[in-house]
């Protein structure tokens, strides 16, 4: 990643968990001359990102945090974004630019606009993570070459979200505008699904583990492996997710029972054509996507080593 002429001089990351440090990495590589502060609610976080030197200033609280800053980062979890915004509301300078990396959007455009009725909010999701947590979890090279979609209101300045976008691209994201209730219908069959049924699948094994006396875990499989890393995702960030993007999971939820239960009934049947054309078209997908650079065809899984 080279350095570029920064569209923002001041930063602040609010959170610093995997994103936001992540965020703060990816900045210090990228625009070396921006200055960054940085504010966690948790003291504890806060202590090991000092150890880490994140940030230049590390805020004890919400007004030293955002104070001179022309681009704020909430990067908590998504049931504590309202929280945050209100916290920051009357220390703001105008002008000052809040977005958010939550990976449901409509939810958190409503709460955050009720909450900084003034300000200039472009809701953001960088679409990167891993399952790790923690301001130790976080690296620069998280966003490069992943897409980072941003959600305005029709009424934003194009000047504004055309300096948002400048900021993800210097950090190595593939930017996207989207409208929020499509993001969130988007990423319910991407994201929110897959980690639902990787949280179930695993909770189901644990159950079976002490009917095969540990044969679950001793010899599980590639398939098995790559669910236990979805589902070792950090539980308050997905169950907060899970409960702000409700309606689209629910929608997308019911057309995948519906399709498990095709399955069922072509098991049940015994119609092995109807399983290797089902088989067939979804193998198509996982070629699509190695061929949109959002993974590799290689060994373990496509997982590239960090």
């Amino acid at each position: 990643m080279t350095s570029i002429s920064p569209p923002f001089q001041s930063v602040t990351v609010i959170g610093l968990g995997l994103i936001g440090s992540s965020i703060a990495r990816s900045v210090r590589e990228a625009m070396p001359g921006v200055r960054l502060n940085g504010f966690d609610a948790s003291a504890d976080v806060r202590d090991r990102a000092a150890s880490l030197q994140l940030v230049d200033l590390l805020a004890e609280g919400s007004e030293a945090a955002v104070s001179g800053a022309d681009l704020v980062i909430l990067c908590v979890p998504v049931g504590a974004m309202a929280e945050a915004a209100i916290s920051i509301a009357p220390h703001l300078r105008p002008g000052t630019i809040v977005t958010d990396v939550g990976s449901a959007k409509g939810l958190i455009a409503r709460e955050v606009r009720a909450a900084l009725p003034d300000a200039v909010v472009i809701p953001a999701h960088p679409i990167a993570g891993t399952e790790n947590s923690g301001p130790e979890a976080g690296f620069a090279g998280l966003f490069r070459n992943r897409w980072c979609i941003l959600t305005p209101e029709d009424s934003t300045n194009p000047a504004d979200i055309a300096r948002l976008v400048s900021f993800w691209d210097a950090l190595g994201a593939r930017v996207e505008i989207m409208d929020a209730a499509r993001h969130d219908l988007v990423l319910a069959i991407t994201s929110h699904l897959p980690h639902l049924i990787a949280f179930t699948i695993v909770g189901t094994a644990s159950h079976l583990e002490a009917v095969t006396e540990g044969e679950v875990i001793k010899y599980s499989a590639g398939g098995f492996r790559d669910f236990t890393r979805i589902a070792a995702s950090n539980p308050v960030m997905w169950r907060d997710v899970f409960l702000a993007n409700q309606e689209a999971v629910l929608d997308v939820l019911g057309r995948f029972l519906a399709d498990l239960g095709s399955l069922e009934n072509a098991i049940r049947e015994a119609d092995g054509p109807a399983l290797f054309d089902w088989f067939s078209r979804t193998g198509a997908i996982r070629r699509a996507i190695i061929y949109e650079g959002q993974d590799v065809a290689a060994p373990d899984f496509g997982r590239q080593k960090q």
